[in-house]
């Protein structure tokens, strides 16, 4: 009988600086090919043709007020915040737990302070488009994705390098 692994808990680095017991939340980039409709004379029907990758985004969410994590924000770098996700994830079988780590660089471009009422829980989310994101399980990275130096791994596999080879000769 099989079960799914779910995550059992995680830490999230910020710049090198741990965010353990703070850290509420994390929503990792979902990651989609940008295509293109295009039918020529003779074809059936349609065909979506692949135009790269579209734009990244990543949230975070901290359990409270963060003055380290505001001061970060309005960086001049697309890729000037670096973070860091580490999730261990198990199924209820026995079986061992998986180290998932999730890498992403980019900038906050909104900060979401929330609600303040005394004696309530407070939360603040930050919103962080992606110029990098890589995955990690296990010690194997599974996707590599670099915008600014057009790599896009995949199992180990640059699907992009052929172009890049012949655009950078």
């Amino acid at each position: 009988m099989g079960l799914p692994r779910k995550l059992k808990n995680l830490n999230t680095f910020v710049d090198g600086e741990s965010y353990i017991g703070v850290i509420s939340e994390f929503e990792e980039p979902k990651l989609a090919i940008a295509t293109e409709e295009w039918r020529g004379g003779g074809m059936l029907g349609p065909v979506m043709l692949d135009m790269g990758l579209e734009a990244m985004e990543a949230a975070l969410t901290m359990g409270g007020h963060e003055a380290a994590l505001i001061r970060k924000f309005g960086t001049t770098r697309v890729d000037g915040v670096r973070l860091r996700l580490v999730g261990a994830y198990q199924a209820d079988n026995g079986g061992a737990a998986q180290a998932v780590e999730v890498y992403i660089g980019g900038r906050f471009t909104e900060i979401d302070p929330g609600k303040s009422k005394a004696g309530d829980s407070t939360e603040q989310k930050y919103k962080v488009p992606l110029a990098y994101y890589r995955r990690v399980v296990d010690g194997r990275i599974e996707i590599e994705i670099d915008m600014l130096r057009g790599i896009f791994i995949v199992d180990g596999v640059d699907r992009y390098a052929e172009i890049m080879a012949i655009i950078s000769s």
